[in-house]
């Protein structure tokens, strides 16, 4: 699936979840957090089955964060390139007034992925949201837009 046709596809999901959702009250622009029980318990790998956003809250999209420091100059190493990357997204999200527990989805992108490196992902998510674990997809990727790049994240945000 094409990168536009799945940020077309997240963004319908979000609308359409927002549309049902009834059981929010629109003064209360809090995230609500499901894990039933019935399945795999996500939380201690830093993220959560499904986020439910309130009615009428404003949605901001955060495009995709890598591990460029300020310079744009990239750490070979990919815990390095993912500890920037979260900087990066607090800094998006400072720049638009939000805070982590505001974030309801991330999608990362990670260059050949395997499973030594979900330990560095998860240190990194949980340090950034704590316990207000937004919902996450990890998408194995071959390659980003520039080659060293090793990671990316992208979020979706309920605004206040």
């Amino acid at each position: 699936m094409s990168r536009a046709i799945r940020h077309l596809f997240i963004e319908g999901l979000i609308i359409m979840t927002m549309a049902v959702s009834t059981a929010a009250n629109a003064r209360d622009h809090k995230l609500t957090i499901v894990n039933p029980k019935n399945l795999y318990d996500p939380s201690p790998n830093g993220y959560s089955t499904a986020v439910i956003t309130p009615a009428g809250a404003r949605v901001a999209y955060i495009s995709g964060q890598g591990g460029q420091d300020g310079t744009g100059a990239l750490s070979p190493d990919f815990a390095a390139q993912v500890k920037q990357a979260y900087a990066n997204l607090r800094a998006a999200l400072d720049g638009i007034g939000a805070r982590p527990d505001q974030v309801a989805k991330l999608t990362v992108f990670v260059v050949d992925h395997d499973m030594s490196k979900l330990g560095v992902l998860t240190e990194n998510v949980k340090e950034m949201f704590g316990e207000t674990l937004p919902a996450q997809t990890l998408v194995p990727v071959p390659k980003l837009a520039i080659d060293p790049m090793q990671f990316e994240v992208e979020a979706v945000v309920i605004l206040e």
